[in-house]
Order: C-alpha cells, then sequence, then structure tokens
C-alpha cells in the first residue's frame, strides 16, 4: 500500500433517527464487520463514529478574536457522521472499499479524499 485516504461518511441525522431501529442496528452490525474485514486486511489505520452534530463546537476568527459557536460550521441536510483514512495501492481500490461502507444503502454519502503525503502525521 502506497497512498492513504479518508473515507469520510456523511448522511442527513434525522433520516437517520427515521430509520426503524431494527435497520439501523443491522447498517451498524455491518459497519462493525467491515471495519474488522479492513483491520485484517491492512488497510484500516484509523476512523471513528462522531457524535451527533447539535454537540460540535466551531471555532472561527472575526476581527482579530477567536469565536465559539455551538453547532456545526456550515448548515448543510447532510452531516459528517464518521471517517476513517485506509491505505491503498490507488484511487481506484479505496472507491471500491468506499462503496462497502453501509448507510450509502440508507441514503449516506462517503466523499474519498487522498491524505496529502508532505503533511501526513
Amino acid at each position: 500500500f502506497a497512498m492513504q485516504y479518508m473515507l469520510m461518511c456523511c448522511f442527513d441525522e434525522a433520516l437517520w433517527e427515521a430509520l426503524p431501529e431494527a435497520s439501523r442496528d443491522a447498517v451498524m452490525d455491518d459497519y462493525r464487520a467491515l471495519v474488522q474485514e479492513l483491520v485484517a486486511s491492512g488497510h484500516y489505520r484509523g476512523g471513528a463514529r462522531l457524535q451527533p452534530v447539535a454537540s460540535s463546537t466551531t471555532l472561527r476568527e472575526q476581527n482579530g478574536e477567536v469565536v465559539m459557536l455551538d453547532g456545526p460550521f456550515a448548515e448543510a441536510r447532510e452531516q459528517l457522521g464518521g471517517f476513517h483514512v485506509v491505505e491503498c495501492r490507488d484511487l481506484d481500490e479505496a472507491l471500491a472499499l468506499a462503496r462497502r461502507i453501509p448507510p450509502l444503502r440508507v441514503g449516506g454519502a462517503v466523499e474519498v479524499r487522498p491524505v496529502d503525503p508532505a503533511y501526513r502525521l
């Protein structure tokens, strides 16, 4: 593996909450299985599920002062719900892994973006 990619998992929180609990549980069971598979294959470098967007705090600078705001940095229908960093041979392999992320089947979206190797920690 040579390149790292961030898979940013976005979904509409209201849509997610409207799903029956059994459906949400099935998606999350499939999610856990996928992450275990990615760890076993050596692709997985890290990730996490995030708390709801209402729990976020955003920092901005205004007139030379840092201002803290409750909530997300932008108004959007879909919110970042979690992320994964995977290591792959190329973008095609990263996209193949992203296609398997379970929330896609219930209206989610996954943004795949290369990690800049010059700034990788």
